[in-house]
């Protein structure tokens, strides 16, 4: 276990009170008590050793660890006061449960797992053979026909549920460049996209896209606001295009702008730059 604030000297161990973390791009600072608050955790191994030899550090000197930035603000918290408090409409708890596994802190895993209701718990004794069946003069194969009905029954209702796809528009917009040269020919880059950015409900942008939506700009969205901050972890038009034809939306509009930001004065090569948006809607 760590030694109390009290108990450690600067040569016994080689981190200073208060520390800086670089977490997936994500810096956070925090004191040494509450890295090694939980024994045997990740964090508790890294920092309770004698020597920082071998932890790996960014740029600016920062101890680096390669995980999600923004789920790691919760893996602090706990680690704080052993508590768990999550934001409203919380969409990442899944995720959540995989770092606090890769951060070895079994108690948080176990508050984060799913907790079976009442409900699914009758639903899994339905299942199960009645006793008052199992007496030796029952027809087994009437028995197994009943319950593949009313299998078949509860099956068919998933189906129907996950067919219902809400109606709503998500814009897509981005910011692009191009060269023009003397002869009006454009180079190579002709479009060069730096970012695609999301605009619409959150819970259509999640349905579409998924794991390539960033959402660390605007994490604790909940589902039925709406929001313009998202951008798409790639930067091909088409791929987003495609997820968004593949979920059902067509384009309905589209405008865009461009501007000269630069002429070259010996080659008379002008750099053009463009913001382009595309609306789509599912009905």
């Amino acid at each position: 276990m760590a030694l109390p604030d009290s108990c450690i000297s600067g040569e016994e161990v080689p981190f200073p009170e208060i520390i800086e973390l670089n977490v997936g791009g994500q810096v956070y600072i925090t004191r040494f008590s509450t890295l090694t608050s939980v024994p045997d955790s990740l964090l508790w191994e890294m920092f309770s050793r004698k020597s920082a030899k071998g932890l790996a550090r960014d740029t600016k000197g920062r101890f680096f660890v390669d995980r999600d930035g923004f789920l790691f603000r919760y893996i602090l918290d706990y680690m704080r006061d052993q508590q768990l408090v999550l934001p409203d409409h919380f969409p990442e708890r899944g995720r959540l449960q995989r770092e606090a596994e890769f951060f070895n802190l079994p108690e948080l895993v176990k508050l984060l797992a799913p907790k079976m209701s009442k409900q699914n718990s009758l639903g899994e004794e339905g299942c199960q053979s009645d006793p008052e069946d199992s007496s030796p003069g029952i027809d087994m194969p009437r028995n197994l026909g009943s319950l593949g009905a009313a299998a078949a029954a509860c099956a068919s209702l998933v189906p129907s549920a996950m067919d219902i796809k809400r109606s709503g528009f998500i814009t897509i917009g981005y910011r692009g460049s191009y060269t023009l040269g003397r002869d009006s020919q454009t180079d190579a880059k002709f479009r060069r996209v730096a970012r695609i950015m999301v605009c619409g409900k959150t819970s259509l942008a999640k349905e579409v896209f998924g794991e390539t939506l960033n959402e660390s700009r605007d994490p604790d969205r909940p589902p039925e606001r709406y929001t313009s901050r998202y951008y798409l972890k790639f930067t091909f038009l088409e791929q987003a295009f495609d997820k968004l034809a593949d979920a059902g939306f067509h384009m309905v509009a589209c405008n865009s702008t461009g501007t000269c930001a630069f002429a070259h004065e010996q080659t008379d090569d002008k750099i053009w730059t463009s913001y382009t948006e595309y609306v789509f809607y599912r009905e």
